[in-house]
């Protein structure tokens, strides 16, 4: 598959070695054939410990939470080395993940490494310390001097569906505010940390320890990289009900969490809008890598008067993807990550006709796939809010659509989740718009096809879609700590 990968499996990155898994290791599996990958290092709890432990001693043993140019110079020539293998590392996202070869041009691959130059440059030019000027608290004459320090070790735990993305968003601010790392990836998709950890043993002049992956098939690896107390602080993405256990964990030592968590976004269109163009984008856009994306608008909001309209277009759209090899340049939907993840979906279409739902189009597995995790586009019409495929994440190319009745009405009914992810608003009128996007509780939101998407743009959500933000200033400073310095002049 590729020269980033030894032929009889990967290996983990602990302490600036590549060793082999303590427990051997465990196969990966090819979504979209079903067919074993190969084997990947399988870690167990004394694999992880050894790593918080050389992260540990990284930290605080050596001048790499000091040397801000130093790490910036690692950040670049890390970026240099991926880009230098970029081919491979597309060939390994494509089989491992079912990434439509089409996304690793962007937030697959490509963005994400290219980003790592935004991180360095914050490591370099970053206001560490900032004077307070001359006070006189107490009668007593201080200056004051705020500085800003990185927080310690952190472990980091990411999912499966955009992997380069969400290890590279964790890896990058927290590695140039001066942290060392320890990375826990997805049990489903292990060789794609494998890969950047042998690239970093090998083409980078990263410190011993900074970096730690550990690649595993146990799932309680990640209890107990947050319960450790030599960990200061967990980055996690992944589903809302995992972090509320990541939560629990990391209050045993009352260390920092930053939780990235499950969305279930609207997609509002409204009265003034082209109804059927933005419901077609609504359509394509729960389609794209089969559905597995937290920030997608998968609750599509639309005028009542204009709902039958809005079932067609949507459905049309649906009706005209079909899934598809990932490494064709042409597929937008691939397959599921799993069989786990493919029964899921189905279970919650199934519910969806229980409670009344209309499948519009889709709603199975498509026949031209006798293999591969595959579900079709699939739209559930006439479910009122409150149902079951209306509140719960699927994580799967399901759209439910849904009337509202005016602004308010659509407003009110993307307000109504548990969640506060992401989002969409369609519309012609500027000010409409504005008062929409005011009273919509949710952490971003594009209008008529923005993007919010970048580097220097923080991401995160309100209710239980998480704490904190990742990426831009704000994300780089949730792996900072605050100090206060006043001395008496």
């Amino acid at each position: 598959m590729s020269s980033l990968l030894p032929a009889d499996g990967s290996r983990l990155l602990i302490g600036g070695k590549l060793v082999e898994g303590a427990d051997g290791v465990f196969a990966t599996v090819n979504p979209a054939t079903e067919e074993v990958l190969g084997l990947a290092a399988d870690a167990n709890a004394a694999d992880l410990d050894a790593a918080v432990a050389a992260a540990r001693t990284a930290f605080d043993e050596t001048d790499w939470s000091r040397d801000h140019a130093f790490r910036a110079r690692c950040l670049e020539q890390l970026r240099t080395a991926l880009q230098s293998h970029v081919d491979d590392l597309r060939e390994i996202t494509i089989a491992e993940v079912g990434a439509p070869r089409m996304l690793t041009a962007g937030p697959q691959l490509e963005g994400p490494v290219a980003d790592l130059s935004y991180a360095a440059g914050l490591a370099e030019n970053y206001e560490w310390e900032t004077d307070l000027g001359v006070a006189e608290p107490m009668g007593i004459k201080t200056r004051r001097l705020l500085r800003r320090e990185p927080i310690g070790v952190v472990g980091a735990i990411t999912p499966w569906n955009f992997p380069h993305q969400i290890n590279f968003a964790k890896l990058g601010p927290a590695l140039a505010a001066g942290n060392t790392v320890v990375l826990k990836p997805a049990p489903d998709t292990p060789w794609c940390a494998a890969a950047v950890g042998a690239i970093i043993a090998e083409e980078t002049d990263f410190p011993a320890g900074v970096v730690n992956i550990v690649t595993s098939a146990d799932h309680t690896l990640g209890a107990r990289l947050t319960a450790d107390p030599r960990v200061d602080m967990i980055s996690f993405t992944g589903s809302t009900a995992t972090g509320r256990a990541v939560m629990t964990g990391a209050a045993t030592t009352l260390k920092k969490a930053f939780l990235e968590l499950g969305g279930k976004s609207a997609f509002i269109v409204l009265d003034d809008a082209d109804i059927a163009a933005a419901c077609s984008m609504a359509a394509f856009s729960v389609c794209v890598h089969a559905g597995q994306g937290c920030a997608l608008s998968t609750r599509l909001l639309v005028p009542r008067a204009a709902y039958d309209q809005a079932v067609q277009a949507a459905a049309a759209t649906l009706g005209g993807i079909r899934p598809g090899d990932p490494a064709d340049p042409r597929t937008v939907c691939g397959p599921l990550i799993s069989e786990r993840q493919r029964a899921r979906v189905e279970r919650y279409i199934d519910i969806a006709r229980a409670e009344g739902g209309r499948i519009v189009v889709g709603g199975g597995r498509p026949a031209r796939h006798e293999r591969g995790f595959f579900v079709e586009p699939t739209l559930i019409a006439d479910v009122p809010n409150s149902s079951t495929v209306a509140r719960e994440e699927i994580f799967g190319p399901v759209l439910v659509i849904i009337p509202h009745d005016g602004d308010e009405d659509a407003v009110r009914i993307a307000n109504d989740s548990p969640y506060g992810l992401s989002g969409s608003v369609w519309g012609t009128d500027p000010e409409r718009i504005r008062r929409v996007t005011e009273r919509v509780r949710t952490g971003t939101l594009g209008v008529n096809g923005g993007i919010w998407y970048s580097a220097d743009v923080p991401f995160g959500g309100y209710k239980q879609s998480g704490l904190g933000r990742e990426m831009g200033i704000a994300g780089f400073e949730e792996y900072l700590e605050t100090k206060v310095i006043a001395t008496a002049v």
